[in-house]
């Protein structure tokens, strides 16, 4: 070994040294620090080398690097890692290709596996990959493994963007003289079946585990009629044996007898019959909005009837139609009266006429 290389540096005072090192976040770097400092004091380089658990050329080469960038020239540096096996272009790609799906003529798969996505990469940029790696490009992208939601095949993306964007001007031109110049409340309505054709929801499991959980088969069921305005955070239901202009009606009633007094609300629903039959009586504080055909992604009122099946309503097992009214009865007072869960699901931006 040669000589000892001598610190050069005097920009900073062994009292400073040992202050940056009680406040450095990394352990390696405090005691690299503290050795540098045990030189200036005078101590020998075996004794500051084996002080901070290294050996003297360790010490000699953190000297070297001291001696050219200070303190910053103490931290770990990594050697950059492989270099990626996808450029940034065939990363891109791939990417097109996820948010895409597959082509099941040409991949002869429904959705992508990280197998398959190797499989077409392996095809397109002649790189072979192990799906541990895609795996890591999806991460990187941002995707993650969730759960499809049906869509129905004659939703049109363009008429729902649309309805969304002109949603104000829309507004505007169905609202009646009578509710000009009133407060306008923006509700959304929709109706749900529960019953003995229950429904089962995630619980926490050990991992590798097939947790059980009741779900009945037999065929008694009930329906809420659901409405909510979020910016107030009010809503209001009703529990009836059926659907149809008639229930429509008598729900419509009771949001009519929510809304505040000397407003007008414009009540979005979806396309079914019973909510635009000729028999429908709408109360003259309400105006009717149909959503675009399909589309019920559109209706916050889906998003609630999904919370109130996965927190009140699953892993149930009615034996008689009374028990079915009381569960549904719980189950929307629980949401009817918590405003800020009304208005937490429900709100959409861009539900609005300002």
């Amino acid at each position: 070994m040669g000589a000892a290389v001598p610190v050069l540096r005097d920009d900073f005072t062994v009292h400073e040294l040992r202050a940056l090192a009680g406040r450095a976040s990394n352990g390696k770097v405090a005691r690299r620090l503290l050795a540098i400092a045990l030189v200036l004091e005078g101590s020998s380089r075996k004794v500051a080398a084996q002080s901070c658990g290294m050996d003297r050329q360790t010490l000699r080469d953190w000297v070297h690097r001291y001696n050219v960038e200070g303190p910053d020239g103490l931290s770990d540096r990594g050697g950059g890692g492989a270099k990626p096996r996808l450029s940034p272009e065939q990363i891109a790609q791939l990417a097109v290709w996820v948010e895409a799906g597959p082509d099941p003529a040409r991949d002869g798969v429904v959705r992508w596996r990280r197998a398959d996505l190797a499989r077409r990469i392996e095809a397109e940029f002649e790189i072979k990959l192990h799906e541990r790696t895609v795996g890591s490009y999806l991460v990187q992208l941002g995707f993650r493994r969730l759960s499809v939601r049906p869509e129905h095949p004659n939703a049109d993306p363009v008429a729902q963007t649309a309805f969304k964007k002109n949603f104000a001007s829309i507004v505007a031109d169905i609202l009646t003289e009578r509710a000009k110049g009133k407060p306008l409340e923006i509700w959304f309505q929709d109706e749900a079946r529960v019953g003995q054709q229950g429904t089962l929801t995630r619980v926490w499991a050990k991992r590798g585990t097939r947790p059980r959980a009741p779900r009945d088969t037999r065929y008694k069921w009930s329906y809420v009629f659901g409405a909510a305005c979020p910016a107030r955070g009010a809503a209001a239901g009703l529990i009836l044996p059926y659907v149809n202009t008639e229930a429509m009606g008598l729900h419509l009633d009771e949001v009519s007898k929510t809304i505040a007094p000397g407003s007008h609300a414009l009540l979005v629903t979806d396309g079914a019959g019973w909510h635009g039959a000729k028999g429908l009586l709408v109360p003259d504080n309400i105006t009717l909005l149909k959503l675009p055909p399909y589309a019920p992604e559109l209706n916050p009122m889906e998003n609630v009837w999904a919370y109130l099946r996965s927190n009140k309503l699953a892993i149930t097992v009615f034996d008689t139609y009374e028990q079915i009214l009381d569960k549904c009865a719980d189950a929307w007072n629980f949401f009817e009266n918590d405003p800020q869960r009304i208005t937490s699901i429900t709100t959409r931006e861009w539900a609005t006429v300002n």
